[in-house]
């Protein structure tokens, strides 16, 4: 018989879905980026050039990460901050 509480139960199929779903985008992001290997015409502010998508891709998808995560941590800290 299981003598856990019903919100730790649910906490674990959640953390569980999360843990798919951030595994699904990876292999969805590693199969976009696979495909897209050809070189891409690339102009940012004075800057113009070709960059293999790869690379690009990569690149995009690691700022995002770093938004992502970033954002996150502010908003604990503003929640942190709050409860004070």
């Amino acid at each position: 018989m299981d003598t856990r509480p019903k919100f730790e139960q649910k906490g674990g199929d959640v953390k569980s879905i999360k843990l798919v779903l951030l595994l699904a985008l990876a292999v969805a992001l590693a199969a976009v980026v696979l495909q897209n290997q050809a070189p891409w015409q690339v102009r940012f502010l004075w800057l113009d050039g070709e960059v293999p998508g790869i690379i690009l891709l990569f690149l995009t998808a690691a700022a995002g990460f770093i938004v992502g995560i970033t954002a996150a941590v502010l908003m604990k800290r503003g929640k942190n901050h709050n409860s004070k």
